[in-house]
């Protein structure tokens, strides 16, 4: 199953894969940040908003549904936080794979 996003400066959607019917927040935010290739410490966080119904999901423990559409935006950390520190764990690292395969079968259908 999937979940579509993009960075409000994008144009294009681009894709996470994973198993089951739903993706958490907690677990969506670390695996845009493997795929964009962004440090695990950052001092920023990720805001996850549904692109048709304009939901702001806040809380990390929310299941996002297979198939959503989402936009993503990096937001300053309030001062009462610190950095974020991103756990890479094994669950972030299927979706990895799982997305590099789906992104090499998309280059191959678009040669």
């Amino acid at each position: 199953m999937s979940v579509h996003y993009k960075f409000k400066s994008s144009l294009e959607y681009d894709t996470v894969t994973f198993d089951g019917l739903h993706i958490s927040v907690r677990d969506l935010k670390k695996a845009i940040l493997h795929q964009k290739r962004i440090g695990k410490n950052t001092d920023f966080d990720l805001q996850i908003t549904n692109a048709q119904t304009k939901e702001v999901y806040t809380d990390d423990s929310t299941l996002i549904p297979k198939n959503t559409s989402l936009t993503v935006a990096r937001v300053p950390l309030s001062a009462s936080q610190q950095k974020r520190t991103w756990d890479r764990g094994e669950g972030t690292q299927l979706v990895s794979v799982m997305s590099k395969a789906v992104c090499t079968m998309k280059n191959l259908i678009s040669s």
